[in-house]
């Protein structure tokens, strides 16, 4: 079945250069957070990432094929999203900050578990199970970072109440010195 098996190695290709932008994007993530759990849960996500793109490459190897990448635009969008998120939570209080964080990196996982979990399906047609098992190790991990981002979620919502308050009469303030001033 070469179409499906060339089909399998092009979506590994976009996957391979999604994951070399996360490489490089989620130590600007980790330094961005400010919720401990959450720096720890990006620090610990990039470890992941590195595993990935081996895991990736023996997949190509297992395939007979090289492991080069291909241009990923939906992860570059992505990333983009990300960076403009960390910018933006600069004026943010840190809890709201790092809650804009979490919806990005979710993100970044939904479109990592859908990829993953059609290479996958993709080798599992192909009959093809050490393949389909190095792509289901990497699809449980991401499934697993999107729960951890989810679980720490709460005490952030928690946290941003207080936050809420203190940032909206931080706005106020500033509005009247710019107004008055």
């Amino acid at each position: 079945m070469p179409g499906v098996e060339e089909l399998l190695i092009e979506e590994m290709q976009d996957l391979l250069h999604a994951e070399g932008q996360l490489v490089k994007a989620l130590p600007r993530m980790a330094k961005a957070a400010k919720n401990p759990d959450l720096k720890q849960a990006f620090q610990e996500h990039l470890e992941q990432t590195r595993g990935h793109v081996e895991r990736l490459k023996q997949a190509f190897e297992l395939l007979g094929a090289k492991p080069k990448s291909k241009p990923c635009k939906g992860m570059a969008g992505l990333v983009e999203e990300g960076s403009e998120t960390i910018e933006d939570g600069k004026e943010k209080p840190k809890a709201i900050a790092d809650l804009a964080l979490i919806a990005a990196a979710q993100k970044v996982e939904h479109y990592e578990i859908s990829g993953y979990g059609t290479l996958r399906a993709l080798a599992e047609h192909l009959g093809n199970e050490a393949v389909a098992k190095l792509l289901g190790q990497t699809l449980a991990e991401e499934e697993k970072a999107d729960k951890l981002l989810t679980g720490i979620s709460p005490s952030l919502l928690d946290a941003s109440e207080g936050e809420d308050d203190e940032g909206s009469e931080k706005t106020r303030a500033k509005g009247k010195t710019a107004t008055h001033g």
